[in-house]
């Protein structure tokens, strides 16, 4: 599929994958001109980030195999993210994007 119409900000939205780091560094470039694309991307990797934050938690103090297959399905999640930024497209884990997006209402 070829979109031939790259979102403005789509490299912004990239930066926001790159660790949480590049959540924030994404987050303080876009307050200025908000993106609509950067900021849906942004929620979705706050998103991300607290899934993973539940899996090292649960691996810590719940059970190992538990958080392990917690954080191998949030590094899929992200992933299949990155993918969606590459490609043009807008957040689209089911469910979970459009949670993230009303969640992350402080983000915008």
């Amino acid at each position: 599929m070829n979109n031939t119409s790259t979102p403005e900000g789509k490299n912004l939205a990239i930066v926001a994958y790159i660790t949480f780091i590049g959540m924030f560094i994404a987050y303080s470039i876009n307050r200025d001109k908000k993106q609509a694309f950067v900021t849906a991307h942004i929620k979705n990797m706050c998103g991300l980030v607290f899934g993973l934050l539940i899996a090292q938690t649960t691996q810590e103090y719940i059970n190992s195999q538990l958080g392990d297959i917690l954080w191998w399905t949030v590094f899929s999640l992200w992933v299949y993210s990155l993918i969606a930024v590459l490609q043009n497209k807008l957040p689209n884990i089911p469910y979970l994007s459009e949670k993230f997006q009303q969640w992350f209402t402080f983000l915008d």
